[in-house]
């Protein structure tokens, strides 16, 4: 479970209730999960898996295929959700059709490439998300750190559509002293992280907290890093995979919370940790320089400054009265952040884009991959 399938679903779920007729173009093979979920027909396309990260497959071919099954569904607007490999043929098969698009940007495919060690091919992987936006009806970006990411790409309709989050499922009534002895029998303060265990989500950085007194590191999730991130973080506590109610109770029986991914173009898992009344700790990049308030809802330190990240955690766990008024604050802000209502708004960006189907391409060159720092917030880029 990711971010992008995770807000997938809650779309999905949406759209049932709604009465609408959807069908799911994805990669896998046919003996790959379901034919249906929340009432959505379910195509599988052939792919491969990623030689590094085998529970991620990728769906290359022509557009013939996708031209063919939109044809034969004949829908009022196409969602391309993360696109990139599939998600190019979508928007190709779709502008073939006069078929409006709405491709929502969720992963910074071309900085993952780095951490994967596909060095040297990043300003190509940029030039490829442009032009798959480029062609789009409208793109929609969950922060504004993605919008300027995609406007300095030269993408003219970029609209912010952000996640919503369950604040019954996540909240701090889940708080359970039974776990917390079941992962940290000495009593310490817990130090959670929850999301795969994979290169971009940087959770080898935890290595940092080793030392910080009564104080326990517990990891939840799994993924491709797992073995590697056992060796690094030999003290650390590894719950594996948890999903439902219990990924709910780890989550608010936390202390606080450290995502020191610097790849986030939202994090989800630091909406949850705020509804379940758990502070946060996170890099000023991306996605969380909109969650996270700093010195109200938790701390926001300078990328790659582990020291930094050190103290926040540091200066939290010494102080009781402040991780209550950091938690009850994160709480306050998210509650207003439904899933039904951030869904609702999707609607509405689907009526535009089929208002406006043609995509309006920008002409401009651009030359840059990492974007330049802004002197005055070193979280955003230089022209946000």
């Amino acid at each position: 479970m990711n971010g992008v399938t995770h807000s997938l679903l809650r779309v999905l779920d949406h759209l049932r209730d709604r009465g609408d007729d959807v069908l799911v173009i994805a990669p896998g093979t046919r003996r790959d999960g379901p034919k249906e979920v929340a009432g959505a027909r379910i195509v599988r396309v052939p792919s491969v898996s990623l030689p590094k990260y085998r529970r991620i497959r990728v769906a290359p071919g022509g557009v013939t295929r996708i031209r063919r099954l939109l044809e034969d569904f004949a829908p009022d607007v196409v969602h391309l959700a993360s696109p990139f490999v599939l998600g190019w043929r979508g928007v190709l098969a779709a502008q073939g059709l006069g078929l409006p698009t709405v491709a929502i940007y969720q992963t910074e495919v071309p900085a993952y490439a780095s951490r994967y060690g596909m060095h040297g091919i990043e300003a190509m992987l940029w030039t490829h998300v442009r032009n798959v936006h480029q062609h789009a009806s409208l793109t929609l970006a969950p922060s504004t750190y993605t919008i300027a990411q995609l406007q300095n790409l030269g993408i003219a309709e970029v609209d912010l559509w952000a996640r919503g989050v369950d604040s019954t499922r996540f909240g701090p009534d889940h708080r359970s002293e039974a776990w917390r002895r079941s992962v940290a029998g000495g009593g310490e303060k817990i130090i959670g992280f929850v999301g795969r265990l994979a290169a971009e989500k940087q959770v080898e950085d935890l290595a940092v907290l080793a030392d910080v007194p009564n104080s326990k590191v517990v990891i939840v999730g799994d993924g491709p890093w797992r073995t590697r991130l056992e060796r690094v973080l030999p003290q650390a506590h590894f719950t594996g995979f948890l999903g439902g109610e219990a990924l709910a109770q780890a989550v608010a029986s936390f202390d606080l919370m450290v995502a020191p991914g610097e790849l986030e173009t939202f994090c989800q898992t630091i909406q949850e940790a705020m509804a379940s009344e758990v502070p946060v700790i996170a890099p000023a990049r991306g996605g969380p320089l909109d969650l996270v308030d700093s010195s109200r809802t938790g701390w926001l330190y300078s990328p790659k400054d582990l020291a930094q990240m050190r103290r926040h955690v540091v200066d939290l766990l010494g102080d009781e009265a402040k991780r209550r008024a950091f938690g009850s604050a994160g709480r306050a802000q998210v509650l207003g952040r439904s899933w039904k209502s951030v869904c609702s708004q999707l609607i509405g960006h689907y009526a535009r884009a089929i208002e406006n189907p043609s995509p309006q391409v920008t002409r401009r060159s651009f030359g840059i991959v990492a974007l330049p720092q802004n002197p005055q917030n070193p979280g955003l880029p230089q022209d946000a």
